[in-house]
């Protein structure tokens, strides 16, 4: 098992909803559901997860649903 230092945004709601991440050794950042912590961890390369914020931050997802 995973020994991680979980991170939530300071934005998060008091109901738990929002993300997690943290920094493994290797450069990776792990992602989860703060509300289902054990339902499963996403794995990303740093370069993707910055390409990510890049573009949340730019708006490039706003209109995904």
């Amino acid at each position: 098992m995973l020994q991680l230092t979980w991170r939530k945004s300071s934005f998060s709601q008091l109901e738990g909803n929002c993300v997690e991440v943290a920094a493994l050794g290797d450069g990776r950042i792990a992602v989860r559901n703060s509300r289902h912590p054990d339902e499963g961890i996403v794995f990303f390369a740093r370069a993707a997860m910055d390409a990510w914020v890049r573009g949340a931050k730019a708006g490039q997802f706003d209109n995904l649903g």
